[in-house]
């Protein structure tokens, strides 16, 4: 295992899996993974102990509002800061925050205002650490090992959302929503220490476009404008954005109507997202195995298209195993476009910008995404699930399209 205070250009040609540095980042990001899905379960079942289902579903909710409103502000810190200390700072709050909450939920019973104040401050924190994380990968490897940290962090959120879930069930079931949260910020905090051993590259001089100085009001506006101009990031954002309204909808709110429209029920919805997620832990491990997928930027629109009308196919599947097959390519073609649009994202921004290009991206797939769940819950009332997953096809298929337009974006290749 290679030393990490080498140098990174030493350590080049040492694949990102066999690299003990990227190793021990992969191993905090994945505990932080895991303390966070087993949060959120504790979340709604403490909501929910506590209030009605209304008020509940407000409170697992409330933290998407600060996350989305600071994270532009959160990548202008991170690009100022740099992400080490922006990730360790900001995973050690959201430790500190569930650990008091846990306390206090096994020595008294505060009601839902405590759990709505967490959710704010876990939202707040999130639109730190999110840019944080992804301004890492750049600064612990070489670029051309990017594509490969890309797909071990698809199979680290994968692991997290099969694990996580029946850890969270398992401490409430021990004891309680308290425990939950105990279980939550202890996950979490095993990532400290993991993160405060994993070693970074400087900044590049000519790169070090936040460090010059000037307001925070104005390395946003620069940021922004970067994102605007920029030959591939520009239109790779818009390629996002498309994908993931086309996806976010049909996959969350849509699967569960359309489970409940067919008679599969609860446990047949569990085998089409163990589909989903099958397939999209599939396209992390090739990924990660082979490192690099060349013509990206064609791969990136000939996945998003098929998966678009697969898409639209689960609509129409004859039955449950059909649709779980379907699922699978859906997960597959997706995993494999999203982990390249990010490995994109991460070797075209120059490590100056990465921090706001993040965000950019988070606040595309996190604030904008999700506004097609109740759309697309309203409209499947209205017209039914045929109809509006074949319009949510349309809309990532257009991703595809985008993809294949501009020219930055189809001749993007990661680096060899």
């Amino acid at each position: 295992m290679p030393d990490p205070l080498v140098p990174a250009a030493v350590r080049a040609a040492v694949p990102a899996h066999r690299d003990g540095n990227v190793l021990r980042w992969v191993g905090a990001y994945t505990a932080s993974m895991l303390g966070d899905t087993v949060f959120y379960l504790a979340l709604s079942w403490a909501a929910v102990q506590r209030g009605s289902a209304a008020e509940a579903g407000v409170v697992t909710a409330v933290s998407a509002v600060p996350r989305a409103l600071l994270m532009l502000g959160g990548g202008v810190v991170v690009d100022r800061l740099g992400p080490r200390r922006a990730v360790i700072g900001s995973d050690a709050v959201r430790c500190a925050a569930v650990l008091a909450v846990a306390v206090l939920l096994f020595a008294t019973d505060p009601g839902l205002w405590l759990l709505a104040l967490l959710a704010l401050v876990f939202g707040a924190v999130d639109a730190l650490f999110l840019p944080a994380v992804g301004a890492l990968p750049a600064r612990i490897t070489a670029k051309d090992q990017l594509a490969r940290v890309q797909g071990m962090r698809g199979l680290a959120v994968r692991f997290a959302a099969v694990v996580g879930a029946p850890l969270g069930g398992l401490g409430v079931a021990v004891g309680g929503s308290a425990a939950a949260f105990a279980l939550a910020g202890l996950l979490i905090a095993v990532s400290v220490p993991l993160l405060v051993c994993v070693r970074m590259r400087e900044l590049p001089a000519d790169d070090a476009v936040a460090a010059e100085g000037g307001t925070a009001w104005r390395d946003l506006r620069d940021g922004l404008s970067y994102v605007r101009r920029h030959r591939v990031l520009g239109p790779l954002m818009l390629v996002i954005a498309l994908g993931d309204l086309g996806f976010v909808g049909p996959l969350n709110v849509g699967l569960t109507l359309l489970a409940d429209e067919r008679g599969w029920g609860a446990s047949g919805m569990g085998w089409v997202l163990a589909g989903f997620g099958a397939g999209a832990g599939a396209a992390a491990l090739l990924l990660t195995v082979r490192g690099r997928v060349p013509r990206a930027g064609y791969v990136v629109a000939g996945a998003l298209v098929p998966g678009a009308a697969a898409i639209g196919a689960l609509a129409q599947a004859p039955a449950l195993p059909a649709a779980v097959g379907t699922a699978l390519l859906i997960g597959l073609l997706a995993g494999l476009s999203g982990a390249l649009c990010g490995a994109l994202l991460q070797t075209q921004a120059d490590p100056g910008h990465l921090g706001r290009v993040t965000a950019v991206a988070g606040i595309v797939s996190l604030g904008i995404a999700p506004l097609s769940m109740p759309l697309s819950a309203a409209a499947i009332g209205v017209w039914g699930t045929g109809p509006v997953f074949a319009a949510s096809a349309a809309v990532c298929g257009l991703g595809g399209v985008v993809a294949l337009c501009a020219p930055g974006v189809r001749r993007a290749e990661l680096p060899k």
